[in-house]
């Protein structure tokens, strides 16, 4: 009938993948996330870190050697080169008195603490499309380790959240994550010291590996 209004739906327009990605963060999990910076149209979503969980970042070889130390739910992130382990909120604070206790303090070792105030880039959901997948080459988000090679490509689930596979009920994925309170009687959490003494023993390998790699300079 002219005049009259339509009543056919307008298309909708395909959600946008960063919202898809940021929607089921918080909603899924109530995970908070930074929105892709405006100016930087390639950036990824990125989760904020120190709330619900601190995260440990480490070349991929030390990060697969601390696997043994997580519980099965541990969520271990993989970026480039890089191997991101989350371990409970407050973690990055006692990491350096940590390391010290286990005597490799004095010691530059590439192994790294993302705290409150940092951010890390959100790992793509499950099933995401090809077509979603960020490209090589973008710089990462978050704090670097001084003298480290940017990563490359986008972040993925080495092993997701628990709450990805059949949940428990009433279990949540901050009681899957190491913490230092293991080793004082605190509960069946992973062993924080156990992890760290791990990831610090094949880091500083692999800084011995690289310097008798170098060639010897001559006189």
């Amino acid at each position: 009938m002219v005049g009259s209004l339509s009543t056919v739906p307008l298309p909708r327009r395909p959600l946008d993948p960063d919202d898809r990605v940021r929607r089921f963060y918080e909603n899924e999990l109530g995970w908070a996330t930074v929105p892709a910076r405006a100016a930087d149209p390639g950036s990824p979503v990125r989760l904020r870190v120190g709330d619900r969980f601190d995260v440990l970042d480490v070349p991929a070889e030390a990060g697969l050697a601390g696997l043994r130390h997580l519980a099965p739910g541990s969520p271990v992130a993989v970026q480039g080169d890089r191997i991101r382990l989350l371990v409970a909120a407050g973690s990055a604070d006692e990491l350096p008195g940590l390391l010290d206790w286990l005597e490799w303090g004095a010691l530059t070792l590439d192994l790294g603490a993302l705290g409150p105030g940092c951010v890390m880039d959100a790992p793509l959901p499950p099933g995401t499309p090809p077509s979603d997948v960020r490209p090589a080459g973008l710089r990462p988000a978050g704090v670097r380790p001084a003298g480290r090679s940017g990563m490359q490509g986008a972040a993925v689930w080495l092993r997701p959240p628990e709450w990805l596979r059949p949940p428990e009920p009433g279990c949540a994925v901050e009681a899957s994550l190491p913490t230092l309170s293991a080793v004082r009687g605190g509960g069946g959490a992973p062993d924080l010291v156990r992890l760290v003494d791990t990831v610090a023993t094949r880091c500083h390998r692999l800084r011995l590996r690289r310097a008798c790699a170098q060639p010897l300079a001559l006189p």
